[in-house]
Formats: C-alpha cells, sequence, structure tokens
C-alpha cells in the first residue's frame, strides 16, 4: 500500500541562526550599565510531523515570529550575571511553548574579547 504525502511523516526542526540584539548581560560594572551585543541560535524539537501539514493555517504550526519574539523578550527583561544563568532561563522557556519537544540554544556574547567570540550551548530535551 502506497502512502500519500499526508500519510508520510519526518521530524520537524524549528532553527533561528544569528538573532541579534543587544541584553544587560554580565558582572562587570560597564555590562551592569551598558547593553551588549549577543547573538542567539535556536533549535527546537517539534518531534514526527505529516510532511503535508493538515491545512495551510498559521495557527496550527508553531509561529517562528512567536519564537523570536520570546527570545528577545527573555534576554532583554531583566539584568543578569551569568550567560549560564541567562541561557537556562530561555531554554526553560522555549521548552514551555506547545509541541517543543526538545530546545538547542547557543548565546554568544560578541563583543566582551576583540579575539574571540564567548558562548554557551545548553541542549534539553527529545531529540
Amino acid at each position: 500500500m502506497t502512502q500519500t504525502p499526508s500519510q508520510m511523516t519526518g521530524t520537524q526542526i524549528l532553527t533561528l541562526t544569528g538573532l541579534r540584539f543587544d541584553a544587560n548581560l554580565g558582572i562587570l560594572e560597564h555590562e551592569k550599565i551598558d547593553p551588549q551585543p549577543i547573538q542567539v541560535d535556536a533549535e527546537l524539537s517539534l518531534g514526527v510531523q505529516p510532511l503535508a501539514p493538515r491545512d495551510d493555517d498559521i495557527s496550527h504550526v508553531l509561529d517562528y515570529r512567536r519564537v523570536r519574539q520570546i527570545i528577545i523578550d527573555e534576554c532583554t527583561a531583566e539584568h543578569v550575571n551569568l550567560l549560564e544563568s541567562l541561557i537556562g532561563k530561555l531554554a526553560n522557556r522555549l521548552m514551555q511553548l506547545p509541541g517543543v519537544l526538545g530546545v538547542r540554544v547557543k548565546i554568544a556574547k560578541l563583543e566582551i574579547f576583540d579575539d574571540c567570540e564567548v558562548a554557551i550551548r545548553m541542549e534539553t530535551g527529545q531529540w
């Protein structure tokens, strides 16, 4: 028996890469006062999904505009000292979205050193 496209499935991952904005992050005095540029990469595992969605309605899928805004809101809501604290808070918030089974997040501080990027990556949930 041949499967139609609506019966076929695949693992779906929503990815946002290179999202840049300023956040209040760090332990140094100037970091506590002035926002600094960060970059966030996020992958959200949505598990097994039909290859062809049931319809073309945005309300039946995870809207990436909403995910983008949640990332910005969580990272700019308040000053945090540690990158580790921020990434944990963000990963936890993204895991609460409907249908999300796993989250991979990377946050990079873009201007902390002249010769390298500093980043933390966290993975949680099911992949």
